[in-house]
């Protein structure tokens, strides 16, 4: 597994830009009388603080085992996402309380220029921030860079939503009330996002199987090696985007220790041939006359 260098790499550069565009969104909501400009604002400080907590994760996330944790950090990682999803919820929350608030009181909000300027701005920086996020968490199998990737998108979507408010009640100020009703909509799609980051961070938790059709290629990746009789009692999960495989594999009785090591070899082998995410594999070899008794 990746120590986790890359996605701090591209986490801190998220940081730097977070903070620069929370500046610019509240001067430009401010000076552009835009209250969808301004929540954005607030969705950005959001970012910065989920910023740091995904590099708390992967600063710890990635470490091996040890003494006290046989089994690895990775779940770290995997609760990091699941803050992540739940300060995405919590933004959205704030965000729709303010435009509820602000269209059943009818606050009039006329944005102007500057209010369009930034969230244009915004869009196409967020936007590029997100691809660049996403690709290095991809690549280095970080459910937690993934998710902060979604972050920086459900940001992008949100200048979306306040560019079109706020350039509709420029044109036509009667319809101030788009700008209140565009950050609205901008909290409906985080809180969309946040949701299933939770629920993807809950089922990991939960040690969760992958879908039937990612079990069924398991068992013939291993049925597929040479000397491998038949195989049960799989057990799989993910941990921090990581597949951790377990399963029985049944071999001629008759065969050497040395060659039945072999075989283990070669299974562990083809799963890591097949399966890019695949992390731990534990094999279990039994002789055939062990029949199909499962742990």
């Amino acid at each position: 597994m990746d120590n986790g260098s890359d996605g701090r790499k591209v986490t801190w550069v998220g940081m730097f830009v977070n903070a620069g565009l929370i500046v610019l969104k509240f001067l430009a909501g401010t000076i552009g009388h835009s209250q969808g400009m301004i929540a954005d604002a607030f969705h950005s400080v959001s970012d910065l603080l989920t910023d740091a907590v995904v590099l708390i994760g992967l600063r710890f996330g990635r470490k091996g085992p040890d003494a006290g944790h046989h089994f690895g950090h990775a779940r770290i990682e995997t609760m990091t996402s699941g803050i992540v999803g739940a300060a995405l919820f919590g933004a959205a929350l704030m965000i729709g309380y303010q435009s509820v608030v602000a269209t059943y009181r009818h606050e009039p909000h006329n944005p102007t220029l500057p209010a369009i300027l930034g969230a244009f701005v915004s869009i196409v920086v967020k936007e590029l921030l997100y691809r660049y996020t996403v690709r290095v968490g991809k690549r280095i199998k970080s459910p937690a860079v993934v998710a902060n990737a979604w972050h920086h998108r459900s940001d992008a979507m949100s200048s979306v939503a306040v560019l079109i408010g706020t350039t509709g009640a420029m044109v036509h100020p009667a319809w101030h009330l788009l700008d209140a009703y565009a950050a609205l909509f901008v909290s409906l799609l985080i809180a969309k996002v946040g949701l299933e980051i939770i629920w993807q961070a809950f089922r990991e938790m939960a040690d969760t199987a992958p879908p039937p059709e990612t079990v069924e290629r398991i068992y013939m990746c291993i049925r597929g090696v040479e000397g491998v009789l038949d195989a049960h009692g799989l057990k799989a999960r993910f941990v921090g985007g990581v597949l951790q495989v377990q399963v029985h594999i049944l071999v001629d009785g008759g065969m050497t220790v040395e060659k039945g090591h072999q075989i283990t070899r070669e299974v562990e082998g083809c799963l890591k041939d097949d399966f890019d995410d695949m992390g731990e594999i534990i094999v279990h070899v039994e002789p055939e006359s062990a029949g199909t008794d499962e742990l």
